[in-house]
This record gives structure tokens, sequence and C-alpha cells, in this order.
């Protein structure tokens, strides 16, 4: 099952797998953002994504899927049980095959954003 320390660093490893790609904006104890390089609209960076510690869960933000929406065609009912709003999914415990779905399709959201130029 795990802590949510546990939990945020289960998520905040599959982030990780796109460091190289993105910019860290913070990592700390409790956030671990991330956004794309190359500056957005007004001049702003773009968010990718974000782990989040929360009081009872952990947000995982997957920016990608929000952008294209089509992306979610591919996610399982179990993944899509723990999305709230469009493009955030929260965890309580650790579940490694929707962990492991969530990193597939976290890698898969990369590739769009590099397909399209946003990164």
């Amino acid at each position: 099952m795990g802590s949510l320390d546990e939990v945020f660093a289960e998520l905040r490893e599959i982030l990780k797998l796109c460091e190289l790609e993105l910019a860290v904006v913070e990592d700390s104890k409790t956030n671990y953002y991330l956004n794309c390089k190359k500056p957005r609209a007004k001049n702003k960076d773009m968010f990718f994504r974000a782990v989040v510690l929360r009081k009872r869960y952990i947000s995982y933000h997957l920016m990608p899927v929000y952008v294209y929406p089509e992306l979610l065609q591919n996610f399982s009912p179990e993944l899509k049980k723990r999305m709230h709003g469009k493009s955030c999914f929260n965890f309580t415990q650790i579940d490694k095959s929707l962990l492991l779905e969530l990193a597939n399709q976290t890698l898969l959201g990369l590739e769009r954003f590099r397909d399209t130029d946003m990164l």
C-alpha cells in the first residue's frame, strides 16, 4: 500500500523519466514540477506536469491530456477513475499496474509535445 510519502516518491520517479527534456521548476518533499523549456504565449513557460503531496492524497498533473484530450482514449477505466478535472490524477496508495500505465501515458504525452514542437 505505502504511505503518501512513498506514493509521492513513486510518482516523482515517473516524472524524472522526462527531466532531461524539461525544466525542473521545483523539486521538494511536497512538489516536483516540470515546465517545457520553450516559452509559449506572453513569453511564459508552458506547464508540463507536476506531482504534489496534498493532505490526504497525491496529485499527478499531466498537461498533455489537457492540450490533447484524445490521448485519454487509451487510458484504462481504472486510471480514468483517478482523474479529477481535465488533467489531474489523484492517488492515495501504490498500484503498480496503474503507475506503469501512467508512466507509459506520460512518455506518450512527452512524445506528443515533442512531435508538435511544444518542448
